[in-house]
């Protein structure tokens, strides 16, 4: 063998390292992303199955404000096929974004009930109300760690994918990139607050 076909066996070996090397490492992070999104899923599905118990018990002392009571489960509704949308593929960033509008209105309309709320003191009394209220507000703390798990693990995912030359095996096998899970408003950013 001639010394410029070693050579040339050397270059393709370490090219041919070089890309397992990063495509393994895409798809590490591609996962360790995944995996987060699916801690975000388990709590999102607790905060919405706190919900409906949440205004089942109200309706007893909020009758007149039963518009008030559909918006908060109309949201969830939608909030839900958000997260079950986003939850069969957490790398497309559309429904990460979808998801996003979607908790975003859901806590608009919990921002409503709970002002509305405030008018109600035997409801502010009573002790189902109160247990519900401390896990909601437990489990949106939960969503914010969460959330931030799964932003920080997009962001390492992204900025390696985006850097050459993993920019071009990402390219060549397909790794996309993908959107982080931000809520629409600052106000939607901040955990509900309950003061009963």
């Amino acid at each position: 063998m001639s010394t410029s076909t070693i050579i040339g066996l050397a270059v393709i070996g370490v090219v041919v390292i070089l890309t397992i090397a990063i495509y393994n490492r895409l798809v590490s992070l591609r996962n360790q992303f995944k995996n987060a999104f699916a801690q975000i899923d388990v709590q999102l599905q607790r905060r919405h199955d706190l919900i409906p118990n949440l205004v089942e018990a109200a309706k007893a002392f909020m009758g007149h404000e039963r518009n008030t009571l559909t918006e908060v489960m109309n949201a969830r509704t939608g909030a839900v096929r958000a997260q079950e949308a986003a939850a069969k593929d957490p790398t497309d960033g559309s429904k990460i974004r979808g998801l996003g509008s979607a908790e975003s209105l859901l806590n608009k309309a919990l921002a409503n009930f709970y002002a509305v709320a405030e008018n109600y003191p035997e409801l502010k009394a009573n002790q189902t109300i109160k247990d519900l209220m401390e896990e909601l507000s437990s489990t949106e703390n939960r969503v914010a760690f969460a959330r931030q798990a799964y932003n920080d693990g997009v962001m390492t995912y992204n900025i390696y994918r985006e850097q050459f030359p993993n920019n071009v095996i990402a390219g060549f096998f397909a790794f996309k990139p993908t959107s982080q899970l931000e809520l629409e408003s600052p106000e939607a950013r901040q955990a509900p607050r309950i003061s009963f």
